[in-house]
């Protein structure tokens, strides 16, 4: 194993198996002699693992026969504005629920396109928490309710599914997706960039519910048209081969390790470990209430500015990297996808026992 952990928010780790694997066959997939990358993707092998990939993330997930799963480009910031495209009715309206820096950007951009009422469900006080999650009595005024369940810079999750009756809840599950078990049905579309626990940047995955695919209004363009590119299988122009390929090779290795109850397990287990060390240690502070601790991104500081930039200088040093927070934020963040082992984690707490003591 590696001596260097690396903490990234994203781009993130790939889990090492795949790695392997994709370098063995980097010049030579399924005997062709060439790279996955080089290979027509309408040709029979590719459309194949297309085909292989959608079941196996399907299968990860549970989905049910009437959600449609479509592998797309343009990040989740694209999404931002396909989703207000796709289900936003020419006089309607949707709500959005903030708790954070990409809850509250996603809000800004579907302003763009219509009516957007916004609800800030964060509360601020000595700690970060979520609030109220109950918006039945008014959330089927709205074509759609979109709130983001992990907020990767403030590393605030929100566990419990809002409660919005039978209007259509959207989620921006970039930072959360397949990290642990959820019940697909109770959302009308979920979408992920892929650079935390998918993959490598430049695909995006969305699962919408069949029947609100063919609803887009005449202005959207074709590449973000759900109904253009479900015809299409997620291919109306060149899709990004090697990131799709990576995609599809994750989704095998997690159903080989037990699918998402054994993920959920590990990171639960991760994070656990973390967070029980810093409500122990009287050097460092997580600013987020415990129920909205994220399993995925950590934040935490020392409280001064100087002392958070030699941590990061120091752990950078010692193998461990990308652990300064956002510029949102400041202090640090740990990420701990999938891919990252626990031996990573306990790498980082025996780091930071030795920087408190010689820093106090």
């Amino acid at each position: 194993m590696s001596n260097v952990f690396n903490f990234s928010a994203g781009p993130a780790m790939i889990p090492s198996e795949v790695l392997a694997q994709a370098q063995a066959e980097f010049t030579n997939w399924q005997d062709q002699h060439t790279s996955v990358m080089e290979v027509s993707h309408r040709g029979k092998l590719f459309m194949e693992l297309a085909s292989q990939s959608v079941q196996d993330f399907r299968k990860l997930y549970r989905i049910p026969d009437n959600y449609q799963i479509l592998f797309l480009q343009g990040g989740a910031r694209g999404q931002f504005a396909a989703i207000p495209m796709n289900l936003l009715k020419e006089n309607g309206k949707a709500l959005y629920l903030t708790s954070g820096h990409w809850s509250a950007t996603a809000a800004k951009e579907a302003r763009l396109f219509g009516e957007i009422d916004e609800i800030n469900i964060l509360e601020q006080n000595d700690e970060l928490k979520v609030g109220k999650l109950d918006f039945s009595d008014i959330a089927e005024q709205y074509d759609y309710v979109h709130y983001c369940p992990n907020e990767t810079i403030s590393g605030v999750e929100i566990f419990d599914v809002p409660n919005v009756g039978d209007a259509v809840l959207v989620a921006d599950m970039s930072s959360n997706i397949l990290s642990r078990e959820i019940d697909i049905s109770k959302f009308g579309l979920i979408y992920a960039g892929a650079q935390k626990n998918l993959g490598p940047a430049g695909i995006t995955l969305v699962i919408v519910r069949e029947d609100l695919i063919g609803h887009a209004r005449k202005s959207t363009p074709t590449i973000w048209n759900y109904e253009v590119q479900k015809n299409a299988d997620s291919m109306i122009n060149t899709p990004p081969t090697f990131a799709w390929y990576l995609c599809a090779l994750v989704f095998k290795y997690l159903l080989s390790i037990g699918g998402l109850p054994e993920v959920q397990k590990r990171n639960q287990a991760k994070a656990e470990l973390l967070y029980q060390y810093l409500d122990q240690s009287d050097f460092y502070r997580n600013p987020v209430a415990k129920q909205n601790r994220s399993l995925m991104n950590v934040t935490f500081t020392t409280g001064n500015d100087e002392l958070n930039a030699k941590f990061v200088a120091e752990a950078t040093a010692a193998g461990l990297h990308a652990l300064k927070g956002h510029k949102v934020l400041g202090g640090m963040r740990a990420s701990i996808y999938n891919a990252m082992p626990i031996q990573g984690v306990e790498a980082l707490i025996c780091f930071m026992k030795k920087f408190a003591e010689e820093n106090r």
